[in-house]
Parts: C-alpha cells; structure tokens; sequence
C-alpha cells in the first residue's frame, strides 16, 4: 500500500478522536476490528473526499461475496459432485456466507442434506458464546444498530494471529442461520489451527492463513470423523488466503 502511494497507520491510531480514545487508555492497544470501522467512518464523515467501502458484516456484502459460492458450486458440478458439508471460518460472515450461502439455498429449497459449518477462534467466541441482540458494528456506536450475535460492541478480543477474526459481532444475515440451527459454529484454539495448518502445509504443499487454517482444522476434523465411521463424504472448505505473509506469526 505505501508503494501505491498509501500513508498506512495502525489503530488506535492518534489520527481520529475514537483512535485516540483508545489510544489513550494503552499506546501498545492491541485494536480490533471494531476500533478500526470507528476510525475509517469517521474519517470518511470528515472528508468529502473520502470513501468507506464496506467489507464484512452487512447483508449487501454477504450477497457481493456469493460469487465465491457460486462459482465452487459449478466447480463441483463439473466434477460430478456435491458437497455433504460446507466449512469456512468466520470473523464478520462474509467470507464464510461468501461460500456457504449458495448452498444454503440448496438446502432450503431443494431440502439438500448439508451440514455447515462455521469456524471462529475460542478466544474470540462471537456465535458460540455471544448474545443474540441489536449492537453496533463499531467500538464507538457510530454505525447503525444490528441484530446479530455479539460480544458486545466494548470487547476487545486478544492479539491472536488471525487478526481477520477478531470481530466482536456477527453478519445478521449468519447469525439468523445460526438461531435457527442451519449453521453449526465450533470455536478452535489458536494452538489446533496452527497445527492444522502444518499438516496442510506438509501434505498439500500450501500454507494457509491462520484465519483459513480455522476451516483447514474443522474440514480435517471431519474427514477423521467420516474415516472412523467408514462413511464416504464430500467436504468443501474455504482456503481463503495463503499464509505467506504470515510467516512471522507461524515462526512465533
């Protein structure tokens, strides 16, 4: 980004008055996800020049990213194939609603037999041990109010390596496929997922993004599950980023 020209600054940052409420309080605030969509819509309120492109979290983008559903779906048909479970991992939803809802569809109305599953970190615990209540989708209360599963809109999850799921809510639209029990969420540690990923690494010669690896250590789960049980399935799983950048995480 700053060899496009981009000023890059970590958050908190002491750029914007909800930065520098956080920034206050820890200079090494470890952030979160929630900190940083107060600072870009603030700044993005303060400058006509500025644009805040929304990424995660609302409907409209779990929608946007069903192409990555779509298109593994047609992936599969042309291998003759259908899936008996669906995996991702899951921060805001809409990496894993990107995959798993065109299929969702077909379990609604075609009354497909497909487990879903949704991987979140345990130190970061949003669908398996949060509230189902209207919150913000910032740490400031600058966005509106969603009805989804929280942890509230104050919490700050630790400096785990998955940095992507470190989100103290959950996509409305996931959350409302998780009340009504279509979708299973697990929460992993971080010590499982790495491991995961290691053996991913060594047998597919791919190294996933510890945010990935969460849906690498489910889908690996499962297979266990279906060689124990002597039961042949088909499992499709999200790899959603590779770790390269992420060596350092890996190395510590």
């Amino acid at each position: 980004m700053e060899m496009f020209g981009g000023n890059v600054q970590e958050s908190p940052s002491d750029q914007t008055e909800a930065g520098r409420k956080f920034f206050a309080q820890d200079k090494d605030h470890p952030g979160s996800l929630g900190i940083a969509i107060s600072e870009a819509v603030e700044m993005a309120v303060k400058d006509d020049a500025a644009k805040y492109s929304l990424g995660s979290v609302l409907d409209s983008v779990m929608i946007h990213q069903s192409v990555i559903g779509q298109e593994a779906d047609k992936q599969m048909q042309e291998l003759g194939a259908e899936p008996d479970t669906v995996i991702g991992c899951v921060g805001g939803g809409s990496n894993y609603a990107g995959l798993a809802f065109p299929f969702v569809r077909k379990r609604i109305l075609e009354s497909k037999k497909i487990k879903f599953i949704a991987v979140e970190p345990k130190v970061c615990p949003t669908l398996t041990q949060g509230n189902l209540k209207y919150d913000h989708g910032d740490s400031v209360g600058m966005t509106p109010l969603l009805y989804m599963y929280t942890l509230g809109m104050d919490f700050v999850p630790p400096p785990i390596h998955a940095g992507g799921l470190r989100y103290h809510g959950m996509a409305p639209l996931v959350s409302h496929l998780a009340k009504k029990g279509i979708i299973e969420p697990r929460a992993y540690k971080q010590t499982k997922i790495f491991d995961a990923a290691k053996v991913f690494l060594k047998t597919e010669g791919i190294l996933p993004a510890p945010e990935s690896a969460h849906a690498v250590a489910a889908a690996i789960d499962e297979a266990v599950e279906a060689r124990e049980k002597d039961q042949e399935r088909v499992i499709l799983f999200n790899l959603s980023g590779h770790g390269l950048l992420d060596i350092n995480a890996y190395d510590r």
